[in-house]
């Protein structure tokens, strides 16, 4: 067979009609009719090499939806017909000590669904089995995809750094990661204190579930929430004044990165010493994860906002993303 998708054939480059002829399926993997597959900023940087792990003709994807229509000689969960989503992930090593702990993706040896290997802005992608998961059917394929990656990534701390109904929770920036952030956290049962430079923001954030919603370049507004809040999400890659948004932490309070600023950070010891506030990371989630985490957003309602494109539009997609114009997640379909 012949796959049918877009590459770029350099950094930067625009995306041209590609086509290749897939390896053969290997035991462990099943083959995926591609209904539509979402676009993140990480799309953006493998386009640009930012991270120096891109391999050119690039086909980019990895908040894919699709249909399997393969199955590998030894796939037992999974069957033709079945609805399946496949994020940034698409293989470990499955014997090291994360992959044993169930931590698969913080595997030494991760395979990215569009870092090595073509990814899902296609009519069809191959992928360990293991690593597709099944869509609840309460949640519409257009939506689903940009869980697979922005979703996991905001949900997987809330969840990991034990995030409860009694606490006070802070988001970083409103936008195609902070957007679904606070949706989960106000599932969570949580106050939500959403922080954006964009004033204009509020209302869209106070609709996705905020509480309270502070103007980021407002000194008095952010210092207003001193000592109030007892975990902080940062979905921005701007750099933040780290001291401050610490400060605003309760004793025992926890800031956690979910997206990399683009200049190294600069944190005052105090603000971490003093009340014994502490500083994390964290990418992507497991299998296990994406599993809990689809769950959870099926029951609770949790919904991207997102605009639908025609994959065959995938130049103006990432050009609007590129220009911050996107509000808040581009999905591109193959329908």
């Amino acid at each position: 067979m012949i796959v049918h998708g877009y590459a770029a054939a350099e950094s930067g480059g625009k995306f041209e009609p590609f086509e290749y002829e897939p390896q053969p399926l290997k035991p462990n993997e099943i083959g995926v009719q591609v209904i539509c597959s979402g676009l993140c900023h990480s799309d953006l940087h493998m386009l640009d090499n930012d991270w120096g792990i891109t391999g050119y003709p690039f086909v980019p994807g990895h908040e894919v939806i699709g249909i399997v229509r393969e199955v590998g000689e030894a796939v037992t969960h999974l069957k033709a017909g079945q609805r399946v989503g496949i994020g940034w992930q698409s293989a470990s090593c499955m014997h090291c000590e994360s992959c044993r702990s169930g931590e698969n993706h913080l595997c030494g040896e991760s395979e990215g669904t569009c870092a090595g290997r073509y990814g899902g802005f296609a009519d069809y992608v191959q992928v360990d089995s293991r690593f597709a998961i099944p869509i609840p059917d309460a949640i519409d394929s257009k939506h689903a995809g940009p869980l697979l990656c922005g979703g996991v990534t905001v949900f997987s701390p809330l969840f990991h750094y034990g995030v409860r109904s009694t606490m006070k929770v802070g988001v970083v920036g409103i936008g195609g990661l902070g957007h679904m952030a606070v949706q989960f956290a106000r599932a969570f049962g949580c106050e939500v204190y959403a922080f954006s430079h964009t004033p204009a923001k509020e209302a869209e954030a106070m609709s996705f579930g905020a509480t309270h919603f502070i103007n980021s370049r407002d000194e008095k507004a952010v210092g207003g929430v001193a000592g109030s809040l007892d975990f902080i999400l940062s979905t921005v890659f701007a750099q933040l004044e780290w001291g401050v948004y610490l400060n605003a932490l309760r004793p025992n309070g926890r800031m956690c990165l979910v997206a990399s600023p683009t200049e190294n950070i600069t944190i005052p010891p105090m603000s971490l010493l003093l009340g014994q506030r502490s500083l994390s990371g964290s990418i992507i989630g497991s299998p296990q994860m994406l599993y809990r985490m689809l769950d959870f957003a099926a029951r609770h309602n949790v919904v991207p906002q997102i605009e639908l494109m025609p994959m065959s539009q995938i130049n103006e997609a990432f050009e609007k993303l590129r220009l911050n114009e996107a509000r808040y997640r581009i999905v591109l379909s193959n329908e």
